[in-house]
């Protein structure tokens, strides 16, 4: 089972986009996929269930709510969820997908997560951190996961305690950012938080991370006849500097299919075929999971 985080500090870059289409199409291949939303935005959530629908339906909110207040964490595949819609389209190909879902109020879970290792600064010294940056690593290991391939986590447009929980349970990180200056900027302060994070729980840990960055994934990407603007190939330039990898595929802005697609509650990747504009996209989303395998691969 691979482990993905998806992450970025800045909002609105196309994140959870990424992770909804790389989640449908790895299930359309024939596997087995799980979705983690630690966004309290839920907006991952709302990509496979429709707002009306979603009614009385588990969150991880509740399962870390559990956990702050018995300090013993309940099962997690109690939390897991099998959208309709996306699973009629993709079993019939041999693949799954399975999703446990968030809430806004997941928000609070962070800062009771925080309270307990006393604050937000010198964790480290606390007798709890290893059982609380676990958290979400020790669950994943259960058994009862052992029949996915492939764990994808939006994860918020942050560096906090529930965030630092998906980086220590992950594999691989990949960071989808928009090609303008504000989207790139804390690309390269990003991955210096991860090291100091590692550098900070393998110095108490028996067994050491290393949560590698396969990537930026260039979203929202605006096309003249020419290609790209010019602007923005200044901005994917600038990554390249800072010796971060990149990933080849970018993908195109296209606002109505992705609202489409949320409509459907089914990601753009598997929407029936439509314009011209929709086929790119499509393509673009494949290719970038034929990439993603290709990086991820042991």
């Amino acid at each position: 089972m691979s482990v993905v985080s998806v992450i970025n500090y800045k909002g609105g870059v196309g994140k959870t986009t990424v992770t909804a289409n790389l989640g449908a199409e790895l299930a359309a291949r024939g596997r087995k996929v799980l979705l983690i939303d630690l966004d309290p935005q839920a907006s991952l959530t709302y990509s496979f269930y429709r707002p009306s629908d979603f009614t009385e339906q588990p969150t991880i909110r509740s399962w870390f709510d559990a956990f702050v207040t018995t300090r013993a964490p309940e099962p997690l595949f109690k939390y897991v969820l099998a959208p309709h819609a996306v699973n009629a389209i993709v079993q019939p190909m041999g693949g799954n997908l399975h999703l446990i879902a968030s809430q806004l109020g997941l928000v609070d879970a962070d800062l009771d997560l925080a309270a307990g290792l006393g604050g937000s600064r010198f964790q480290k010294s606390s007798p709890r951190y290893l059982q609380v940056y676990r958290l979400l690593a020790d669950a994943l290991a259960d058994p009862s996961f052992n029949k996915y391939d492939t764990v994808l986590i939006d994860c918020p447009p942050n560096f906090n305690l529930v965030t630092r929980t998906a980086l220590v349970a992950s594999d691989h990180v990949i960071v989808p950012a928009r090609p303008d200056y504000l989207s790139t900027l804390g690309i390269d302060l990003l991955r210096t938080r991860l090291s100091a994070l590692v550098e900070d729980y393998n110095s108490v840990a028996p067994t050491p991370i290393n949560p590698e960055i396969i990537g930026v994934v260039y979203t929202m990407v605006q096309y003249t006849a020419n290609g790209p603007l010019l602007t923005q190939q200044t901005s994917v330039q600038a990554t390249t500097e800072i010796e971060m990898p990149v990933f080849r595929q970018t993908i195109r802005d296209n606002k109505s299919a992705v609202t489409e697609a949320g409509l459907r509650a089914v990601p753009a990747v598997l929407s029936p075929q439509g314009t011209a504009a929709v086929e790119n996209l499509r393509y673009e989303l494949q290719q970038l999971t034929s990439e993603f395998l290709a990086r991820t691969r042991p």
